[in-house]
C-alpha cells in the first residue's frame, strides 16, 4: 500500500480538523513531571542543582537542571510513591566499573559532554539576557502512548474535545525505561512531538542528568544525532562511530559487551534517517567493529541484534513514528506541551523573573517591573485567551518571553536586534534547515514549504483582513493545487508534524471550527515571507517563468550547434531564428523586474493605509496581543473591530535586511542580492514620497520602526533627511522606541526643524538615550513628561553641549522643582542657542525662580521666557524683572497666574518696552487698555486646564476677570470698552464652562 494511501486510511482526507493529538487532558494525575526549552531546537546544558540531591533519590524538591538557551529545568515529583526501578545488574555493574582502569574515560566523557551541551545558541544570548547554569525551566507533560494512538483518526482539533479526551498515565523522563504494564523491561523508546514541543530539550536534559549523577540506572550515555548520521555515507563500525565522536571513550568501547556496562543510546531526530527494517533492505549485523552504514547500525541497534543489553531512546516527529515496526518499540510516549495554563505560569515566572533581565536598572525598579509583567500575563492566560492556547507549546513560551524582554527591557538596539530578527531566529531554532520529508525526492525545505502554503494562507488573510480560517480556506490554500503522489505525502507530513505549530482552533466563542494562527503576529510575518519571495504570482506569470528556464537552457545548447552548423552551411535564417528564440527570456526578465515594483508598491499601500493612522502603534499592538487589554472584557455579541495588519509591511522590509535573508537561506528560503536591491531601488519611489507627508504620531512612530527594521542605512538616511519635523506627541516613549528614535536619526547629521515629544512618558533615562538626537534639534518640545531634577540635570548637560542647537525649550507641566530650577540655571549660564524657555507650570517657587535670575545676567541670548503658573510672589517675580531689564536680549517675560499682589500688578505694568526693554505679561490688561497678549493668555489656560488644578484656575480667572471690569470702568474710551466687554465675554464664558464641567 502507498504511503498516501496509509495516511488516508488513518487520517479523514476531507477534514483538516482532524489531526493527530497533541493536547490531550491534564487531570487525574498525581504527579507531573516537567521539563522543557525555552530555545527549541538546541542542544546544551549542565545541570547545577540547588541543593545535593543523592543518587537514585527520587528527591520531591526542585532538582535544577541549568539550560543555556532558557530557563532551566525544574523537575516536580507530586504524590506518587512510584521510585524508578533499579535493575540488580545497575549496582554490580557499578562496583565493577570501579575496578575498571576506564572508570577515568567515562568521567572525562561526562565532562565532555556537559561542556558541550552548557553551549548557548546566539539567539540567547542576542535576544535576551545569558541565563547562568543554575537558572530552571519547567518540563512539558510526557503522556504514555502506543503506535494505535499515532495512527488512528483523532476527534476535532477544538480545545473543547481536546480538554474531553481520557487522560493517559503521565510518566516522567527519569521513568521512561520502567518495566511495561506486562512487567517486561523497557529498552527502546519512542519519544515524538510536533514541531516546538522541546523533544530536543527533553534529551539535553536526560544528557545532562546523567553527567551529574541524577540519572544512576545507566553507567554510560552515547547521544547522536540522526542528522549528522545522515550526511555520513560511508561504512563504518559502530565501534569507530562512538570513537570518532567522543574520543574519550576509545578505551571503553572494545570491552562495551563484556564489561556488563549499563548503556543507553540516544538517537535525536529519527525523522532525518530512511531506515530498512526488512532483511532484503538492511542485513543483520551483531559485530560492533563490522563496516556497515549508519542506517545499518541504527537498525540493528533497535532490533536488539547489535548490543541487545543496551537500552535507546529515540526521538522523532509523529510522521516518522511508523519506520519503526512495533514490534522493536517497548514504549511509546507523546510530549504534551504545557497543557496546563500553571505549567505556563511557572516558565513565564521564572524566566522573567531572572537577574539580569531588565539589564542595568536599579534592583527595586527592575523587580517591579519584572512582577508586573509576570502578573498581568498570568492574568491574560487566566481569561484563556489565544494566548493561552499558543502558549501550549514550549517554543512559544520562549518567543513570548523574547518578545517582552525586547519590548522592556531593551536600552539600546545594535543592528542585529530586531523584531523581524526575532521571528526568523525563532524559525531557525525551531527549523533549522530541516526538510519535510526526508524520504520525499524533491528533498523540500520545511520553511520553503511552510512558506508557500501557509503563507499562501496568511497573505490572503491579510489582504482580506481576517484571522479567522475556515476548513474550506485550509482546503484552498493546501489542497487545490495537489497533483501528485509526491505532493499528497508531503502535504500529509505536514499536517501531522508542523500544522499545530502555526495553527490552532479559535478560542472565541462561537468560532469553535475556525483556525487562527498560533501567535497572531506569525500570520503576518508569513505574509510578508510569502510576497517578499516572489511566491504571490499570476498563472501567467508562473507559466512564463517555467517557459522562460526552459528556453534559456535550450538556447543555450543550441547556440553551439548554430554557430558550427552556419560555418558550414550557408543558413543565414539560422541565427536569426536563435536570436529571436533569445528574446522570450530577455523579455521575461524585464517582466520579472516589475515584481519587484509591485512588491515595493504593497509595502508602501500597506504602511501608509489612512484607514489605520490612528491606531496604537505596532509596539504597543504587539504588547497588548501578549498582556492583554486591561479593563471590561468584550460581550461575546460585541461586534468585533477590523483587524489591523500593520506588521505586515514592516516584516516585508525587515526580512529584506541581510542578516535576515542570511538566516532564512539557511532555512532553504533564498532571497538573491540582486532582488533585495532592487525592491530597495523600487521603494525609493513609492514608501519616501508618501513618508514625507504629514504623518499621526503614532503612523510616524511605524514608519521610523520600519526604517530600523529594514537595516538599510543608505535607505533610512534618504528618508530621515526628508523629514524636517517629527511629532511624535502621545506615543508612549519606552525605552526601545526611544532607541528606534536614536538608530534611524543618526543615519544622518541634519538640523532637525521641531521634535514633539509632548506627553510620551519620558524619563532621565530617555532623555540619555535621545541625546545625540536631542542635540540636532532646533524646536524641542517636552511637556507633560514628569520631568524632575534627575532629567533637568540631563537638560543641563544638553544645553552646555558645544554642539547644541536647542533654540526653543518647552517644559510645561513638569515637576522640574527647586533643583531642577537649579540644574536649568546653570545651562541659562552657558548656553548659546536658547532664544525660548517655557517653564510654565513647573513647580518652581520663588527659590526655583530666584536661582534662574541669578543665572540670567551671565546668558546673552534668550529672548523669552514663561514662568506662569509656579507661585511666583512679589519678590520673586520683580526680580526676575530686574535682570531682565538689563539683559541685552530678553524682551517678554510670562508671569501670569502667580501670586502676584495688586502692589506688584502695578510695578509690573509700570514697565514700558521703550524704555525698559521688557515687557512682563501677568494680566490680561495693561493699564487702561487690554493686553496685546489677551487671546495668548487665555489659550495657554485652555490648552493645559485638563492638567491643571481647575479651582486654583477658577480662581485665577475670577481674578483676571475683576481686573478687567475695574479697569474698563477707568476709561472713558468707547473703544477701550468695547474691547475690555469682549475679553470679559471670553472669560466669563471660560469659567461658565469650568463651573459646568464641560470644559
Amino acid at each position: 500500500m502507498s504511503r498516501a494511501m496509509q495516511c488516508q486510511s488513518c487520517l479523514p482526507w476531507g477534514s483538516w480538523a482532524r489531526l493527530p493529538r497533541s493536547l490531550p487532558g491534564t487531570r487525574g494525575t498525581r504527579s507531573v513531571s516537567v521539563c522543557a526549552a525555552a530555545v527549541p531546537g538546541e542542544l546544551g546544558s549542565v545541570p547545577l542543582a540547588l541543593s545535593p540531591v543523592p543518587p537514585g533519590h527520587p528527591s520531591r524538591a526542585v532538582q535544577v537542571v541549568g539550560h543555556p538557551s532558557e530557563v532551566g529545568c525544574a523537575h516536580y515529583q507530586g504524590d506518587s510513591q512510584e521510585k524508578p526501578a533499579q535493575p540488580s545488574s545497575s549496582r554490580h555493574g557499578q562496583s565493577q566499573l570501579r575496578n575498571v582502569a576506564f572508570s577515568g574515560a567515562i568521567k572525562k566523557h561526562q565532562k565532555s559532554l556537559s561542556a558541550w551541551f552548557s553551549h548557548q545558541p546566539n539567539e540567547e544570548r542576542q535576544f535576551g539576557p545569558s541565563f547562568s547554569l543554575d537558572a530552571v525551566h519547567v518540563d512539558p507533560v510526557i503522556r504514555e502512548s502506543s503506535l494505535e494512538e499515532v495512527l488512528k483518526p483523532s476527534p476535532d482539533l477544538t480545545i473543547q474535545n481536546q480538554l474531553q479526551q481520557p487522560s493517559r498515565k503521565v510518566i516522567s523522563l527519569h521513568n521512561l525505561f520502567d518495566v511495561d504494564a506486562c512487567g517486561r523491561q523497557v529498552k527502546n523508546v519512542v519519544l515524538y512531538g510536533t514541531v516546538g514541543t522541546g523533544k530536543s530539550t527533553l534529551i539535553k536534559k536526560m544528557v545532562v542528568d546523567w553527567c551529574h549523577g541524577r540519572l544512576p540506572r545507566f553507567q554510560l550515555v552515547i547521544p547522536f544525532s540522526c542528522e549528522d548520521l545522515s550526511h555520513s555515507h560511508t561504512h563504518v563500525s559502530l565501534r569507530r562511530l562512538i570513537t570518532k565522536k567522543y574520543q574519550h571513550l576509545r578505551d571503553v568501547v572494545p570491552v562495551l559487551e563484556a564489561s556488563n556496562l549499563s548503556v543507553l543510546f540516544i538517537l535525536n531526530g529519527l525523522e532525518r534517517l530512511s531506515l530498512d527494517f526488512r532483511l532484503a533492505g538492511t542485513e543483520l549485523c551483531c559485530d560492533p567493529n563490522e563496516p556497515v552504514p549508519p542506517s545499518a547500525i541504527v537498525v540493528n541497534l533497535l532490533r536488539k541484534y547489535l548490543l541487545p543489553e543496551a537500552s535507546i531512546i529515540v526521538t522523532t516527529r509523529p510522521s516518522a513514528v511508523r519506520r519503526i515496526p512495533g514490534k522493536y518499540v517497548g514504549r511509546y510516549a507523546e510530549i504534551c506541551g504545557f497543557s496546563d495554563t500553571n505549567l505556563q505560569k511557572l516558565y513565564f515566572q521564572m524566566r522573567l523573573s531572572q537577574p539580569g533581565c531588565s539589564g542595568e536598572e536599579s534592583q527595586d525598579r527592575r523587580s517591579a517591573e519584572q512582577e508586573n509583567l509576570v502578573e498581568m500575563l498570568s492574568r491574560n492566560l487566566e481569561r484563556h485567551n489565544q494566548i493561552t492556547a499558543a502558549c501550549f507549546l514550549p517554543s512559544y513560551c520562549w518567543l513570548v518571553c523574547t518578545t517582552l524582554h525586547f519590548l522592556y527591557f531593551t536600552r539600546t538596539v545594535p543592528p542585529s536586534q530586531t523584531l523581524t530578527g526575532i521571528y526568523t531566529s525563532f524559525l531557525r531554532l525551531n527549523f533549522s534547515g530541516e526538510v519535510l520529508d526526508s524520504t520525499d525526492p524533491t528533498h523540500i525545505s520545511m520553511m520553503k514549504y511552510v512558506a508557500k502554503t501557509v503563507g499562501k494562507l496568511a497573505y490572503e488573510g491579510v489582504m482580506s483582513r481576517k484571522t479567522c480560517f475556515s476548513e474550506e480556506d485550509l482546503r484552498q490554500c493546501f489542497e487545490v493545487e495537489m497533483k501528485t503522489e509526491s505532493e499528497l505525502n508531503l502535504l500529509e507530513v505536514f499536517r501531522s508534524d508542523v500544522f499545530r505549530f502555526f495553527l490552532s482552533p479559535c478560542v472565541q466563542p462561537g468560532k469553535e471550527h475556525t483556525f487562527v494562527f498560533t501567535i497572531p503576529a506569525m500570520q503576518e510575518y508569513l505574509a510578508a515571507l510569502y510576497v517578499v519571495l516572489g511566491e504571490k504570482k499570476t498563472l501567467v506569470q508562473r507559466v512564463g517563468k517555467e517557459l522562460s528556464e526552459v528556453l534559456g537552457k535550450v538556447s543555450e545548447d543550441v547556440a553551439v550547434v548554430v554557430n558550427i552548423i552556419s560555418k558550414v552551411l550557408p543558413l543565414r535564417f539560422l541565427p536569426v531564428l536563435f536570436n529571436l528564440l533569445k528574446i522570450f527570456p530577455r523579455y521575461f526578465s524585464r517582466v520579472g523586474g516589475k515584481d519587484r515594483d509591485t512588491i515595493a508598491h504593497t509595502m508602501a499601500e500597506e504602511l501608509f493605509k489612512e484607514e489605520d493612522y490612528y491606531n496604537d502603534d505596532v509596539l504597543d499592538q504587539i504588547n497588548s496581543s501578549i498582556l492583554g487589554v486591561e479593563g471590561p472584557m468584550r460581550h461575546p455579541d460585541e461586534t468585533l473591530d477590523d483587524e489591523v495588519f500593520e506588521l505586515f509591511p514592516i516584516f516585508m522590509g525587515g526580512i529584506l535586511s541581510r542578516r535576515n535573508r542570511a538566516i532564512l537561506e539557511q532555512l532553504g528560503c533564498s532571497i538573491k542580492n540582486l532582488a533585495a536591491f532592487e525592491i530597495a531601488k523600487a521603494m525609493k519611489k513609492t514608501v519616501i514620497r508618501k513618508g514625507r507627508r504629514g504623518l499621526p504620531p503614532s503612523e510616524l512612530m511605524d514608519y521610523l520602526f520600519f526604517l530600523h527594521e529594514f537595516q538599510n542605512e543608505r535607505f533610512t538616511a534618504e528618508a530621515i533627511l526628508s523629514l524636517r519635523a517629527v511629532n511624535l506627541s502621545s506615543v508612549k516613549m519606552t525605552p526601545l522606541k526611544c532607541s528606534v528614535l536614536a538608530s534611524v536619526m543618526s543615519t544622518t547629521c541634519h538640523e532637525v526643524e521641531e521634535l514633539n515629544l509632548t506627553s510620551c512618558n519620558l524619563d532621565s533615562g530617555s532623555l540619555r538615550t535621545l541625546f545625540p538626537v536631542l542635540l540636532r534639534c532646533k524646536a524641542l518640545h517636552l511637556q507633560l513628561n514628569s520631568l524632575g531634577s534627575d532629567a533637568c540635570k540631563e537638560i543641563r548637560d544638553l544645553l552646555l553641549h558645544d554642539k547644541c542647537v536647542v533654540s526653543s525649550l518647552r517644559l510645561t507641566n513638569n515637576p522640574v522643582g527647586e533643583q531642577g530650577a537649579r540644574y536649568l540655571a546653570e545651562a541659562l549660564a552657558g548656553n548659546r542657542s536658547l532664544r525660548q524657555l517655557s517653564l510654565l507650570h513647573t513647580a518652581l517657587g520663588d527659590p526655583g525662580a530666584e536661582a534662574i535670575a541669578q543665572h540670567l545676567a551671565q546668558n546673552q541670548h534668550l529672548q523669552e521666557l514663561n514662568l506662569g503658573y509656579n507661585s511666583l510672589t512679589d519678590t520673586a517675580a520683580l526680580r526676575v524683572v530686574e535682570v531682565a531689564k538689563r539683559h541685552e536680549t530678553l524682551d517678554k517675560v510670562h508671569l501670569y497666574f502667580n501670586d502676584i499682589s495688586e502692589d506688584g500688578k502695578r510695578a509690573l505694568d509700570s514697565l514700558r518696552m521703550d524704555r525698559d526693554g521688557v515687557r512682563a505679561l501677568v494680566f490680561l490688561t495693561a493699564g487702561t487698555d487690554v493686553s496685546d497678549y489677551w487671546s495668548h493668555i487665555l489659550n495657554v489656560v485652555q490648552r493645559n486646564l485638563p492638567f491643571w488644578d481647575r479651582e486654583r484656575v477658577q480662581q485665577h480667572l475670577t481674578l483676571l476677570l475683576q481686573d478687567l471690569e475695574s479697569s474698563r470702568s477707568q476709561t472713558a474710551n468707547p473703544w477701550r470698552k468695547a474691547k475690555f466687554l469682549r475679553v470679559e465675554s471670553e472669560v466669563k464664558k471660560m469659567l461658565g464652562k469650568l463651573q459646568d464641567g464641560s470644559l
